[in-house]
């Protein structure tokens, strides 16, 4: 690591010392020497380091072993979808399954990475905004790092989530709102106690974890990249992460300068940037009134709305946006289909994809990967509905379970 950077106006930062925002309000990006890197360490020396994304260690931005904390994050698994890629006409159609991560989600990899940054600077509080998965991510290696861990989460948010974090330790507020709302309880309260606002792109280096997606996939797939990439997008910061990596492989010399098509996946009750991306926007507006049942989704504007526009346009790719239903539908029919029980977001994502094969946007020929998130496990509430419990009596008749008398 060099230096930060301001995403917006380019404005350096000292690399070693405590930043959030640039005074602009740009999102600070770590810089690496690549071109140094690039004559000491080549991509098969990869495989000799640690089963984890910190294999990945010198474009990460520890500078001490001591500073890392890791509960064995990355290194998730590509699996091949046959059985789904025939029914919609795909033959070379894979799932980055991401729920396999510590506390089931990609949200390991950021604050695995934030967190240890945290330990090097040696700040002992942090504050986080979340819909769930960062927050169950941020206690628990804040737990690990024996840091103080504050926590704001919409009252809805999924359960698994709220009863992690209280496990975990975190001192959790349940908030009336969206995390927007829970954003400004932790901005307004960081100065007055104390915290560091860990909340995403406010720092630098959760986006550093996530790119290891993006190396990860390069490695897995023999350092050639698929056509087209489709990521659930809140915050997008998989998808800058990622954009971030492929621009690091190339100057590395590891990758040619061949893009996947980016494609930003939301749900029609929370479109922000698929909204901006059809309007030529260069950043997206608030979306009034954000639901859906992915919660990971419910982002009603994301900070690095710009960076993830950029990446989509500049790849060729495109933003779509799917219901609630369709999601849910896909994501049961993948896990009939494939064994693969994953995340209402990470469905969405399915869904997207039959979409874009309809209307003629991607080849059936295309290698394509969808990112899942997280586990569909953590998403119980949601996938409930499609399944009500019948009653006794009815079980009776079914010849299902009968309950002793």
């Amino acid at each position: 690591m060099t230096h930060l950077e301001c995403s917006l106006c380019s404005r350096k930062f000292e690399a070693g010392k405590v930043h959030n925002l640039c005074e602009c309000g740009g999102p600070l990006l770590v810089r690496y020497d690549l071109e140094k890197l690039r004559h000491t360490w080549n991509r098969d020396q990869v495989a000799s380091g640690p089963n984890s994304m910190w294999r990945y260690g010198p474009v990460l931005p520890p500078t001490r072993q001591s500073s890392i904390i890791s509960l064995g994050e990355g290194m998730t698994p590509l699996i091949r979808t046959r059985r789904l890629g025939r029914r919609i006409g795909v033959d070379q159609l894979w799932i980055k399954d991401e729920g396999l991560n510590p506390t089931g989600s990609f949200k390991a990899r950021g604050l695995s990475c934030a967190v240890s940054m945290a330990v090097e600077l040696g700040i002992p509080k942090l504050a986080i905004p979340s819909a769930g998965n960062a927050a169950s991510a941020m206690a628990a290696y804040a737990a690990a790092a024996g840091l103080e861990a504050h926590i704001f989460m919409p009252r809805d948010v999924p359960q698994a989530n709220f009863v992690e974090c209280k496990a975990y330790g975190a001192r959790v507020t349940l908030v009336d709102g969206l995390i927007s709302d829970c954003a400004k309880l932790v901005a307004s309260g960081a100065a007055r106690e104390g915290w560091f606002d860990v909340t995403t792109l406010k720092e630098p280096y959760r986006v550093e974890g996530k790119k290891t997606m993006g190396y990860e996939l390069a490695e897995q797939m023999s350092w050639q990249l698929p056509d087209a990439i489709f990521y659930p997008t809140g915050g997008g910061v998989g998808i800058i992460g990622m954009w971030k990596a492929f621009g690091e492989m190339e100057a590395l010399g590891w990758i040619g300068a061949k893009r996947p098509k980016m494609i930003a996946v939301q749900v029609e009750g929370c479109q922000p940037v698929v909204r901006a991306f059809q309007q030529g926007g260069a950043r997206s507006e608030f979306w009034e009134n954000a639901h859906t049942v992915a919660s990971g989704l419910r982002v009603p504007k994301p900070l690095g709305d710009f960076l993830i526009l950029n990446a989509v346009r500049e790849s060729g790719g495109t933003a779509i946006a799917v219901s609630d239903a369709e999601l849910l539908d896909a994501g049961i029919r993948l896990a009939s289909e494939e064994g693969l029980f994953i995340t209402p977001e990470g469905a969405a994502c399915v869904s997207a994809l039959e979409k874009l094969l309809a209307d003629g946007t991607l080849k059936r020929d295309e290698k394509i990967v969808i990112y899942n998130t997280g586990a569909g496990l953590k998403y119980l509430e949601a996938y409930s509905t499609r399944f009500p419990r019948q009653s006794s009596g009815e079980q009776d008749k079914l010849g299902g379970l009968i309950t002793p008398r």
